[in-house]
């Protein structure tokens, strides 16, 4: 069954056992994960890929029924999940599990996929959808902070953190806390004191540099790439953002390709794209296939696993990924 992100309460109070969260949306997939299952738990915790999962399921399914050190309580989170996972979760759904929460988190996953189907018609089941944070959220996100923190930032302030986190509330969070900790020796925070103290001023070249490399702007990628010198962790930030924004990609090259006009499919896209991108977003739809966004995509994945692997060259993979189309 569907229950929305926002119905906290009714996912706490259900008594689903195998829970889907699936979307491009990473900050909120955490935040429901830490606000319905994590917060005040003192049990196992156990997290797989879904590749370890199917590599060995007896494996797992023999951690899944032995008792854990803290009574029975345990949660199991099983990340990247596909349509691989259907048989195992209707071998579960066959099995008593008592006092085991199995968390199930995915990127985007379209109607026809077999794992979302299954979860949204089953009873037993849990499915929620998350989606990209627009203006409004990630001010709530602000608000919210605030609020438990018990400081104050101007509107000015907000808007600017709100415009230069591009969607990304993991990000603003990271740099709402540094700004807390500022708040504690300084009466008042200045716009001056957020450029000195974030990093999404640096950051905002990781975005530029996605939507120009979307855009196939090889000159400005050259600039951007010349001006920089990333760091692993921008690294990462920056091909999470190229599959990002090449899943935004492909969802709008799908609409075309039923016949609906170019500024009509971006202009009504869900979650709404900022006004201020959507003539680059224009040009990366013309700029690509659906069969080459694909492409990239897939790529994508292959560079991030690449890029964990050899952390000491993350700059190298990085720069040949963006300088060749």
């Amino acid at each position: 069954m569907i229950i929305k992100n926002f119905e906290i309460d009714k996912i706490k109070k259900s008594n689903s056992n195998l829970h889907l969260i699936y979307g491009v949306n990473e900050g909120i997939k955490q935040d429901l994960i830490n606000n319905i299952y994590l917060e005040g738990y003192e049990g196992d915790t156990l997290n797989y890929e879904e590749y370890e999962v199917l590599n060995n399921i007896d494996q797992f399914i023999s951690n899944l029924l032995t008792k854990s050190l803290f009574g029975n309580k345990k949660i199991i989170i099983i990340s990247r999940a596909t349509d691989k996972l259907c048989t195992l979760i209707n071998d579960l759904l066959d099995r008593e599990i008592v006092e085991t929460k199995i968390i199930i988190k995915s990127s985007s996953l379209e109607k026809k996929s077999k794992l979302r189907n299954l979860f949204e018609k089953e009873d037993q089941l849990i499915c929620t959808p998350v989606y990209e944070d627009d203006s409004r959220a990630l001010n709530y996100v602000i608000q919210n902070f605030l609020k438990v923190n018990n400081f104050s930032l101007s509107q000015e302030i907000k808007n600017i953190l709100i415009e230069r986190s591009k969607g990304d509330r993991i990000n603003l969070k990271n740099e709402l806390s540094k700004l807390k900790n500022l708040s504690l020796s300084k009466n008042k925070i200045s716009v001056g004191d957020v450029n000195k103290l974030s990093n999404l001023a640096e950051n905002y070249s990781v975005f530029e540099l996605s939507d120009n490399y979307l855009a196939k702007n090889s000159k400005k990628v050259s600039n951007i790439l010349n001006e920089n010198n990333y760091s692993s962790e921008d690294c990462i930030l920056i091909i999470r953002t190229i599959l990002n924004k090449s899943k935004r990609l492909l969802k709008i090259r799908n609409e075309i390709d039923k016949n609906t006009n170019i500024d009509q499919a971006i202009s009504s896209f869900k979650p709404p794209i900022f006004w201020k991108e959507k003539d680059i977003v224009k040009k990366q739809v013309q700029s690509w296939s659906t069969n080459e966004v694909k492409g990239i995509i897939f790529k994508i994945n292959d560079l991030e696993a690449l890029v964990k692997k050899n952390n000491s060259n993350t700059m190298l993979f990085v720069s040949n990924f963006v300088s060749n189309y």
